[in-house]
């Protein structure tokens, strides 16, 4: 009989387990980019992905359900916002630009401070933020369970219904299936040279130049090296940026880098959408910046022609996906 008890709870455990492994979501990770890490205590699964954005698109998500994720995170917007700072509840406004979420899922801190530690925490943040969507945790786990097609979606997902360790998982999971290297600069690297077109090239070459400097920052394949910089946006920050985390001085006026993938789609720029256009943002960061005690020494200005500006713009402009995020 101990034999036989042992045998099925064996069984159970392949069937538990084994499964879980089969509906493992199956995408390719781009060759060049580094390794997406997966939490051993949320593994992504399709069935999590679908029920994260089902949730994602829910207004039932804010107190007064008129505000879901996807009101800030645009598809057509490379899940980004055209607003400088988007309204949540009862109209009231946030303190920051609504970020792009392509390929945030390989951010080692999360938000432009990195106050997040890791992305299956994060959605808690905007949440239960009171200018957010301005709902606890536990209240909206009480309005989910009244819906039986999202317990059962919860069961098949995680073995357990909706509370504060599976909703913000269930939306992190969504948020690591978007990533994406579709863009023709990923082809350029593929070794497709055709694919950026001799403008674009050119503006590639300033965008690397040591006169520009441009790639310190917007490093790599994500196209940024995920550091915290002030870059001489203000002479006085109303928002401290990183140093609300730190506490240190020498923080303030530092937010993450971000990626300029799909930069082209995301405007307005910065950390509080004043920036309006990319030639602003070019103009900016020719100027030098303004002078702030902690602005990086990499901002030193520079000067491009006409011609040179227009080649740096289709160069970002070749940094737009050619994957359309309004299709699941």
């Amino acid at each position: 009989m101990r034999f036989i008890t042992l045998l099925i709870i064996s069984l159970l455990l392949v069937i538990v387990f084994g499964c879980e492994d089969k509906t493992q979501l199956l995408f390719n990770q781009p060759a060049h980019f580094p390794n997406l890490l997966i939490p051993e205590n949320n593994p992504l699964t399709q069935k999590k992905v679908d029920l994260g954005e089902r949730l994602f698109g829910d207004k039932n998500l804010s107190i007064d359900s008129t505000i879901m994720c996807s009101s800030c995170h645009k598809a057509h917007l490379a899940l980004a916002d055209s607003l400088s700072i988007s309204p949540g509840v009862y109209g009231r406004l946030g303190e920051r630009n609504s970020p792009s979420l392509i390929n945030a899922a390989y951010a080692p801190l999360i938000n432009r401070d990195g106050g997040v530690a890791k992305l299956d925490i994060q959605a808690l943040i905007p949440i239960e933020d009171h200018n957010e969507m301005g709902i606890s945790i536990l209240k909206l786990s009480k309005r989910l369970i009244q819906d039986q097609s999202y317990v059962d979606a919860f069961g098949e997902a995680f073995g357990r219904g909706p509370d504060g360790f599976t909703i913000p998982r269930a939306l992190a999971s969504y948020v690591r299936s978007l990533v994406d290297a579709s863009t023709p600069y990923d082809k350029y690297l593929g070794g497709q040279k055709d694919s950026l077109s001799p403008a674009a090239q050119r503006g590639l070459h300033l965008f690397n130049s040591e006169e520009l400097a441009c790639s310190s920052c917007h490093s790599g394949p994500l196209l940024t090296s995920f550091e915290f910089e002030n870059n001489g946006l203000y002479t006085d920050y109303a928002d401290r940026g990183r140093a609300l985390i730190s506490l240190r001085e020498d923080d303030v006026g530092k937010f993450r880098i971000p990626s300029l993938r799909n930069v082209a789609l995301t405007a307005p720029y910065m950390h509080d959408g004043s920036l309006a256009t990319l030639d602003d943002v070019i103009a900016h960061y020719a100027s030098g910046g303004q002078s702030h005690k902690n602005k990086s020494h990499l901002l030193k200005g520079f000067s491009l022609s006409a011609d040179q500006h227009l080649d740096l713009l289709a160069f970002l402009e070749a940094l737009t996906s050619e994957r359309d995020f309004t299709k699941s």
